[in-house]
């Protein structure tokens, strides 16, 4: 009997527990190797999003001295609002060019400085040429921002991919050296990109950013000092 449970042992269990330790093994490496793949496929798409909401609010700020402080209000900046375009026509370097422009400026001095360079302008369109000056007009933002992009839907910039959370965004003004300072933050943290993916190694990851006193996840801008806008991944 003993005989029996021992080639039961040898060509049944024994293969079968080997078989399992193996795959065991297998997987403990290359769970890792997964997790990476899936985090690094996942945080470029997140990196776009956070560029995206960069370039908007840099826009945003352009036209109203201070950042957005929520993403609605950047959705609404994208869909209702306008920025300034400066159209350069000629070079200053131009000698010729000045000169006839001179002669033109002249010729309609009695206009003040903004309908001056309107008017040159509307002389340009009709076929003058060698003028040098400035025209600004305004613009849909959605029609500068992002329009050679045809899949690009705003509305998205609220939340963070492949989970459905909301993108965590704040921005304040803040006295450095006696200045008053515009500074904004987004940031997306690995808990909600990395969600479905092994809980275990997000931890791991998390406590190995905290070690290093770095954010838990992707951020572009700060609130705390000026950094230029720039990405922690950058």
């Amino acid at each position: 009997m003993s005989s029996i449970i021992k080639k039961v042992f040898t060509y049944l269990l024994l293969p079968a527990a080997i078989v399992g330790l193996t795959y065991l093994l297998v997987q403990s490496v290359m769970e890792p190797v997964k997790f990476n793949k899936h985090k690094d496929y996942r945080s470029e798409i997140a990196v776009q999003r956070l560029k995206d909401i960069r370039d908007l609010q840099v826009a945003f700020k352009n036209v109203n001295a201070h950042y957005a402080s929520t993403i609605d209000s950047l959705i609404m900046f994208y869909n209702e609002g306008k920025m300034n375009i400066t159209l350069q026509v000629g070079s200053k370097d131009d000698s010729l060019a000045m000169a006839h422009t001179d002669v033109i400026k002249k010729k309609y001095r009695n206009l003040k400085a903004d309908k001056l360079n309107e008017k040159l302008h509307e002389l340009y369109l009709a076929g003058e040429q060698n003028l040098v000056f400035q025209v600004t007009s305004q613009i849909a933002v959605k029609d500068t921002l992002f329009n050679d992009r045809p899949n690009f839907v705003v509305d998205s910039l609220a939340f963070i991919p492949f989970c459905g959370d909301s993108i965590i965004m704040e921005s304040t003004i803040k006295k450095v050296s006696g200045v008053n300072v515009p500074l904004f933050e987004a940031k997306m943290p690995y808990k909600s990109l990395l969600k479905g993916l092994d809980n275990q190694l997000r931890i791991n990851l998390d406590a190995e950013r905290e070690d290093k006193g770095k954010y838990k996840g992707l951020q572009v801008g700060s609130i705390s000092a000026p950094n230029n806008n720039a990405g922690n991944w950058e």
